[in-house]
């Protein structure tokens, strides 16, 4: 397992998120999609964290990511969601007519773990007797 360090803290901080295109339109493919890969990188390195997996289908984003505890999970979507928006819509003004907005509202993040909650739960209570 490998750790990361920011500002005082030590994490391994990994978020597995989904969301699609208003709609569930298929606007995602050829340039778009190759252009939404570079903004997606180009993102979450600005904001401190690293891209581990990502996959791009014409009608959902699949995005691994590790990122520093100061981000919120809702704050990483917010914040990669608008400006890959942003971008987009302005390199791609046909976008703009098609779909009111690009992305929808919604979107899932689930947090990936090395160790389950079980062993936690053990080396925490094993901490009592020392």
């Amino acid at each position: 397992m490998s750790y990361r360090t920011h500002s005082g803290s030590v994490y391994h901080i990994r978020y597995h998120f989904v969301w699609r295109p208003k709609y569930r339109r298929p606007a995602l493919v050829k340039a778009i999609s190759s252009r939404l890969e570079t903004l997606l990188h180009e993102k979450v390195t600005e904001l401190g964290g690293s891209v581990l997996v990502l996959e791009i289908q014409p009608d959902h984003v699949h995005l691994f990511i590790e990122m520093p505890p100061k981000w919120a999970p809702a704050q990483i979507a917010y914040r990669v969601k608008g400006y890959t928006s942003h971008v987009l819509r302005h390199e791609f003004p046909w976008l703009k007519s098609r779909l009111p907005s690009l992305w929808s509202r919604s979107y899932y993040v689930g947090t990936a773990e090395e160790v389950s909650e079980k062993t936690i739960r053990q080396y925490i209570e094993a901490q009592k007797g020392k």
